[in-house]
């Protein structure tokens, strides 16, 4: 039956196929990573190795192939316009964006591994395994542009993180930790399926581009809300919601970082996050119209002021409830992982925040945001493990007298407090700086008083989380080290090395302003900039 086959469609199939598995280089070379360790571990003699360091070299290829691609200047356009493999897969300056960030995340968390020896070397490479299989579907949550493509590469995300979460077998809080983020993701992921079958079901099609033009032809036709619709949107945004702990869909997230180690608490406090974040971008951004290569006609002010209010008012709630929530939450944690919970919950409000105006410079915003994070956060939580390393505690109340004990961590938990705070000079006030601005001129440009409500409530989060910040540092600086710990802690040097390098770039980032912005204006560049009112195509349904 071949020989009926068309030898020239056959050979054009082939052609993109190598295309596009040349594009998705990375995400295989991830996969080829996973497949190694599995074949190394069944060498006994490869039982002395750290398979942390394996796991190093094929995230840090990853990331060269994937800058490789950055610097290119996509020549063919063409070849890529409809995204890899049918659609599912976007290839744009957007992936390669989180190509480049959710890697280094995960390498900066492979070296804390490295640095602190938890898990132990006997479990590095079923702790690899996970981290690479997790690190694989958080790629893919922020390229996909297939619903049913996003549903996969969630749970292809979810699944090792549930491992992670448990991966201390000897803690019985860790395993409650574990069964806990099993229970709420197997619901949110029901909850975002069934959306999804809402609007695939509906429109025909689960393909963001198609189903944006289709949603919005039903939208302009019907000229009022249309409550299905906005149910169905709810019901996905719920499913992205709980990868990004947003209120109230937060639950598991202190209890899972509680329980879980701090490397494990460090990777799913950015890492995760980062995706989650992509991922609500893409699809916000797709929604209104604005996915690339949209038509003037469909991505112009009077579209987006008719598809606002299924995106607009949740996202602008969301951000809002979690930003005030977490912060309100935090200042009452006596463990510093539980805090450092609650404060990862309020910053993934203020990242909301710069989603929520649903416009290209909201969304440069929001990734110059991630840049930043990545290492404040991560800085956070390495000083955790190492202090947790000497003194086998995580409870605030055991942080007395740091200063004194161990003065280089109490002065780089400082740094990175005061970041995350966002104090001037330091890294995190130019992040929450891009955030404001970003809000004031949605506000300013597009006359939507909700945002100007949002920046007042993101100002005021940032005084109110200063009280819990400053709260540890009292603790670290001014309260006396308790009974018989006065001495000094013998944190080895490999560790102040790794902190004050995260503390360095946290203290001198702002030197780097400009390039960062223009490799975040690149990475949403993928996304055309809002044009101005004009009479928009009204397609029927």
């Amino acid at each position: 039956m071949w020989a009926f086959i068309d030898k020239t469609y056959a050979d054009r199939l082939a052609e993109t196929l190598v295309i596009d598995l040349a594009a998705f280089a990375p995400e295989l070379l991830l996969c080829l990573g996973i497949v190694l360790v599995m074949i190394l571990r069944m060498f006994r003699g490869l039982a002395r190795i750290h398979y942390g360091i394996v796991g190093l070299v094929v995230l840090a290829l990853a990331m060269a192939l994937a800058w490789t691609q950055w610097q290119g200047d996509f020549a063919a356009p063409q070849l890529y316009a409809g995204g890899l493999f049918s659609g599912l897969i976007a290839y744009d300056y957007y992936t390669l964006f989180f190509r480049l960030l959710i890697p280094l995340a995960s390498i900066l968390v492979l070296a804390l591994v490295l640095v602190t020896g938890v898990p132990p070397r006997e479990d590095s490479a079923d702790f690899v395994l996970l981290l690479l299989g997790a690190t694989l579907g958080m790629v893919l949550m922020t390229s996909a542009q297939h619903l049913l493509m996003v549903y996969i590469a969630v749970e292809m995300a979810s699944l090792p993180s549930y491992g992670l979460a448990g991966f201390l077998k000897e803690k019985r809080e860790s395993s409650e930790a574990s069964l806990k983020y099993v229970v709420y993701g197997g619901a949110a992921s029901g909850v975002m399926l069934y959306g999804i079958s809402l609007l695939a079901g509906r429109f025909g099609t689960a393909y963001l581009p198609e189903l944006a033009n289709a949603f919005s032809a039903a939208v302009l036709a019907r000229g009022t809300v249309d409550h299905l619709l906005l149910l169905a949107t709810l019901l996905i945004l719920i499913g992205m919601a709980f990868k990004l702990a947003a209120v109230p869909f937060h639950f598991w997230c202190p209890d899972v970082f509680e329980g879980a180690s701090a490397e494990v608490a460090a990777f799913l406090s950015v890492a995760s996050k980062g995706a989650a974040l992509g991922l609500v971008g893409r699809f916000a951004l797709s929604f209104m119209g604005g996915y690339p290569g949209a038509s003037p006609l469909m991505w112009n002010l009077d579209h987006w002021r008719a598809m606002l209010p299924y995106l607009g008012p949740a996202l602008a709630l969301l951000a809002a409830l979690t930003a005030t929530f977490g912060n309100l939450a935090a200042y009452a944690q006596t463990n510093l992982k539980r805090l450092l919970a609650y404060s990862t919950i309020a910053h993934a409000g203020y990242m909301l925040m710069a989603v929520a105006p649903l416009t290209r410079e909201g969304l440069e915003a929001m990734l110059f945001y991630l840049i930043v994070y990545v290492f404040m956060n991560m800085g956070a939580f390495a000083v955790v493990a190492f202090i947790r390393n000497h003194i086998g505690s995580e409870d605030l109340k055991d942080y007395s007298g740091l200063a004194s004990r161990a003065p280089l961590l109490a002065i780089v938990m400082g740094i990175f407090l005061l970041s995350l705070v966002g104090v001037p000079p330091l890294f995190g006030f130019v992040a929450k700086y891009q955030v404001f601005a970003a809000l004031y001129d949605g506000w300013a440009t597009y006359q939507q008083p909700g945002l100007l409500a949002l920046l007042v409530i993101g100002l005021l989060n940032t005084v109110l989380s200063l009280f819990y910040y400053v709260k540890v540092l009292k603790v670290m600086v001014l309260e006396s080290p308790p009974e018989g710990q006065a001495g000094l802690l013998p944190v080895p040097l490999h560790q102040v090395w790794y902190a004050s390098l995260l503390a360095a770039v946290v203290g001198f980032g702002m030197l780097a302003w400009n390039p960062l912005a223009t490799g975040t204006q690149q990475g949403a560049s993928s996304f055309p900039p809002l044009k101005a009112s004009q009479k928009p195509i009204v397609l029927r349904p």
